[in-house]
């Protein structure tokens, strides 16, 4: 039986239930043909891959495989791990984040609870890219700083309290964010795949247990994403906005994680020279605060 959402909002992310919840995401995915097994047109009770099946592929014996997936990780070594990871044919990003969720005493632990701080020097090189848009963005998917352009284009966060600067909250909870991003979804996707990778390395954290049960209380689709156990890192792109002022933005942004902290990452925006997404960032720039107050209220 599912459990409830508000069930789900009283209690920390438990490591082994995520160990064992994105093994069987990651096997429900997969068909035989997929991995080069015959099916020789047998009844399947649930969708993917057998377990027996992917110890085979893994070269894993199936009540080690049936263990790991039930969330016991002890003592399991990176070779199998690797083994499973290429069977089930995991990104990049996948395999780190079961490694995180099955060894989590590999990896130098951090203070997750801590408020991140952004280095005074940082903060000035924000201030001092004039005309782009940029942001530190955090643990959580919180914002953690931002400059001017950024407000412009995305509106004040200096208004609001500082729980409420986060990507997930504004994305998930305020419909004038539905308007900004031509593609809701996919920033909604990207959002809930970041929190995944934080839920792997941080799993004890008590403030990204809260964010996810608020969010699952008052979001039925955060709930229906987040259940996916989908994960990837997305460090560039496109990104298409419908800003109040100037209408349709088609901008690329790129990702630099901060030398010190890498779970801190600095985000721009930029457009294609001589474009009219160009031209309305011009015109952002040149408005300045006036910009700033013309975007709906977050």
């Amino acid at each position: 039986m599912d459990e409830q959402p508000e069930a789900a909002a009283g209690r920390a992310l438990d490591r082994r239930a995520e160990l064992s919840e994105f093994l069987r995401s990651r096997r429900a995915r997969l068909k035989p043909e997929d991995v080069g097994l015959p099916d020789f047109g047998r009844h399947r009770r649930v969708p993917g891959l057998r377990r027996e099946e992917l110890a085979q592929l893994a070269g894993v014996s199936v009540a080690y495989y049936t263990r790991l997936e039930q969330g016991n990780g002890r003592n399991v070594s990176a070779e199998v791990l690797d083994s499973i990871a290429r069977a089930l044919r995991l990104s990049d990003a996948e395999h780190a984040h079961l490694t995180h969720l099955a060894k989590p005493k590999a990896h130098k632990k951090r203070p997750a609870a801590r408020q991140q701080q952004v280095r005074a020097a940082l903060c000035q090189l924000l201030d001092t890219l004039d005309g782009v848009p940029a942001y530190v963005v955090g643990r959580r998917a919180e914002i953690l700083a931002w400059n001017r352009m950024a407000a412009a284009l995305f509106g004040d966060w200096g208004q609001l309290p500082a729980g409420d600067r986060n990507w997930a909250r504004l994305v998930f909870l305020r419909p004038e964010y539905r308007e900004l991003f031509v593609d809701w979804e996919q920033k909604a996707i990207d959002i809930v795949c970041a929190l995944r990778m934080d839920a792997g390395c941080f799993p004890d954290d008590p403030r990204l247990s809260a964010l996810v049960g608020e969010l699952s209380v008052k979001s039925e689709e955060f709930r229906r994403l987040w259940a996916t156990h989908d994960v990837k890192e997305k460090s560039h792109g496109v990104k298409r906005l419908h800003h109040p002022l100037v209408g349709d933005l088609s901008l690329r942004f790129e990702t630099f994680r901060v030398a010190g902290d890498p779970d801190q990452g600095l985000i721009t925006y930029h457009a294609e020279p001589q474009s009219a997404s160009a031209e309305s960032l011009r015109l952002l720039a040149s408005w300045g605060t006036d910009a700033t107050r013309a975007v709906p209220s977050v």
